[in-house]
């Protein structure tokens, strides 16, 4: 199940507060890009019980959210 050691509790606040700001940043600025990151970003948090695994696959939905923004020129 998880394991709540020190590393993982760190990661798991650092990407859920991070997957926070995005989706309020997106229901802010009535976008669905920033919205569903923040979605993804909070759920990877809750639901990835290892911190290494957890903040690489943080790190890969904000590069693809920012592949996307930057290649259909959203704003």
């Amino acid at each position: 199940m998880f394991n709540f050691s020190p590393s993982m509790l760190f990661a798991s606040m650092v990407w859920g507060a991070v997957g926070t700001g995005f989706f309020i940043y997106g229901w802010k600025q009535r976008t669905m890009l920033p919205s569903f990151c923040g979605i993804g970003l909070t759920a990877a948090s809750y639901l990835i019980p290892d911190a290494l695994v957890m903040s690489l696959s943080s790190i890969a939905i904000i590069g693809l959210f920012w592949w996307l923004k930057r290649g259909t020129n959203l704003e």
